[in-house]
């Protein structure tokens, strides 16, 4: 088991933990050691555990908002899920397009021809 020497609040630490685990712990700690430099720049030297107390509750707070908002997120995306699911349900719009009955367009030609007839026989018949 690999040991990791960590420093946080300008204090160095020996730790232990897991093969492969060492940069998660490094990264870790890294996050307590920025939060315990805030703390030193505000309040000054203080004890070790308490420092370490305080680090600690600051970075969970900020955790838990993190979470809310990983949350809402969750939330928010499952709406939107929920919207596209609905729409890939609904069946794609149609365009109907009318069909004219072929008997109906012959006796529109029909008409049409005895129109053209009648108003040839009425041009003739204005022009004798």
């Amino acid at each position: 088991m690999p040991q990791i020497e960590i420093s946080i609040g300008g204090r160095s630490f020996e730790v232990a933990c897991q093969e492969g685990e060492e940069h998660y712990l490094q990264s870790a700690a890294a996050m307590l050691d920025t939060e315990a430099g805030h703390l030193s720049s505000q309040i000054g030297r203080m004890p070790e555990a308490r420092m370490l107390l305080m680090a600690g509750l600051m970075l969970a707070d900020k955790t838990a908002g993190l979470e809310d908002k990983v949350k809402q997120a969750d939330t928010r995306m499952a709406q939107l899920q929920a919207q596209i699911d609905t729409l890939e349900a609904r069946p794609a719009d149609r365009v109907e397009v009318p069909v004219v009955p072929t008997e109906v367009t012959e006796a529109m030609a029909e008409v049409a021809a005895r129109a053209e007839a009648l108003a040839d026989q009425l041009e003739n018949s204005q022009s004798t």
